[in-house]
């Protein structure tokens, strides 16, 4: 055991360490977090051997396998299963510590602890002010409730592993021709069941096979336990949060959770959301979801890239894909040979933010700040903005001008389909909204025509595009 002043030596350099990243801007924090995490994840790629001796990465593919894993990205610049299972292995480490659940729980843990040490000044100062009393409890039952929070978080991502590792593991048992898709690539069930479970729930959306989850495509019992996953590791996690601080508010009749759910803006925790917000965030998760799925059906449902599936096989894989497409990016089809409407409407779900609410939200003042709106015109202005105007008429355009596109792509391509409807926009809603709007669709063509590019390069061009565009619109 340890002497009692070297233990006061570690806790005062660890106080003084906290206190003084409390006062770096949190960007900092974030920016060398992932920057040293991607490095340290770059560096074990490359000396770790993969399965084939034959086939070596490049430092290039290999630093953006890790950035890519470590920022939850979903891009991929070599085949999967090039990688070795040691390989495997830290990219699986690098998507657990970048995903959104886990960087949520270190958020609460350092805001714990910096809590901590500034309630201990106050302390001081209420004893020298007599008023120690109804300060201290109060304050304990605030450190209290943030440490019973940064426990249900952690309880929250080991469940949701723990769950989704067994579920899939089980299903690759029970279901052995699930089971024989891997045994043909070489791939270890467990090491599948935790890789696939860690990337679902981080939003990640690497898989250890080289066609994705389009192998997996007629397994509609994996694919439903991978939807759960994908929702409850982002879009649904507040909701979540807020039913699981609820239900052990119910069972353990604990005053912890209650100040959890009653003073959730002192928690400063962006995932910690009041139960009216909880509710419509899950609403309008399950609308968006819905009106993907029925423009997916109403389009593809006789196509090729559904053929050879069941009804209830073809309702599941839509679902599936339609709840990917914000963020995960696992897909059961060729998104090449998927209708421009849809990829049009696919580009619009993954810029809407992860905890986007279309539904007002009435008589939450600090949800609100301040703003005195009715509720008829703050719906309005959530769901009719500049960019629900042009990106609705250009997936119309897409529907209605489908064979043009089809037959001639050079005139008829989605770009300029883009072009025209920003254009035509801009009499109405100005130059610099239209530019806006533009900007935030800009990344249609090159979703579209990716394959005549290599990802590198689409990245490259898709960045300074990015920025030459944000400039122009600040000069505007």
């Amino acid at each position: 055991m340890p002497p009692p002043s070297t233990v006061m030596d570690i806790t005062f350099h660890r106080n003084s360490l906290i206190h003084l990243l409390s006062q770096v801007n949190p960007f900092w924090i974030q920016f060398f977090y992932f920057l040293s995490s991607s490095i340290t994840g770059f560096l074990l790629l490359k000396l770790l051997p993969t399965r084939d001796a034959t086939s070596r990465p490049t430092n290039v593919d290999l630093l953006f396998m890790s950035v890519s894993a470590n920022t939850v990205s979903s891009m991929d610049t070599m085949e999967m299963e090039v990688l070795s299972n040691y390989q495997l292995a830290v990219l699986t480490l690098l998507m657990v510590i970048g995903g959104e659940v886990f960087i949520s729980m270190l958020s609460v843990h350092f805001t714990k602890i910096n809590s901590q040490m500034s309630d201990s000044a106050l302390d001081a100062a209420g004893m020298e002010l007599a008023t120690l009393s109804d300060q201290s409890r109060s304050l304990d039952l605030k450190f209290s409730s943030r440490k019973h929070l940064f426990f249900v978080v952690l309880g929250y991502l080991l469940v949701g592993h723990v769950a989704g590792f067994l579920l899939i593991l089980v299903y690759l048992r029970l279901v052995p021709e699930a089971g024989a898709v891997l045994e043909r690539k070489g791939i270890n069930a467990s090491q599948f069941s935790i890789f696939i479970t860690v990337s679902t729930f981080a939003n990640c959306g690497f898989v250890p096979t080289n066609e994705n989850m389009v192998v997996f495509r007629t397994y509609s019992g994996l694919l439903l336990i991978l939807t759960v996953q994908v929702l409850v590791g982002n879009t649904l996690y507040a909701s979540c949060l807020w039913g699981v601080i609820w239900l052990l508010k119910k069972l353990t009749k604990q005053r912890e959770y209650d100040y959890l759910l009653s003073n959730y803006g002192e928690m400063e925790c962006n995932h910690l959301l009041p139960g009216s917000h909880a509710l419509y965030l899950a609403l309008t998760v399950a609308g968006l979801v819905l009106a993907q799925f029925g423009l997916f059906c109403c389009m593809e449902w006789t196509s090729e890239i559904l053929s050879g599936l069941s009804t209830y096989q073809k309702v599941v894989g839509v679902v599936f894909q339609c709840v990917n497409s914000r963020y995960a990016g696992e897909t059961i089809v060729d998104l090449s040979a998927v209708a421009p409407a849809i990829l049009v409407l696919f580009v619009v779900m993954m810029y809407i933010p992860p905890y986007t609410c279309f539904l007002p939200r009435k008589g939450d003042k600090q949800l609100l700040r301040g703003r005195e709106r009715s509720r008829k015109k703050q719906g309005l202005s959530l769901i009719f903005s500049p960019l629900s105007y042009i990106a609705i008429f250009t997936i119309i355009a897409c529907i209605t001008e489908r064979r043009q596109i089809s037959e001639d792509p050079i005139n008829f391509s989605v770009l300029n389909i883009v072009v025209e409807v920003v254009r035509v926009s801009a009499e109405n809603i100005g130059p610099k909204a239209a530019m806006a709007c533009l900007i935030k669709l800009y990344g249609v063509a090159l979703f579209i025509h990716s394959s005549l590019l290599s990802a590198c390069l689409v990245e490259s061009l898709f960045s300074l595009s990015l920025s030459l565009s944000l400039s122009l619109v600040d000069f505007l």
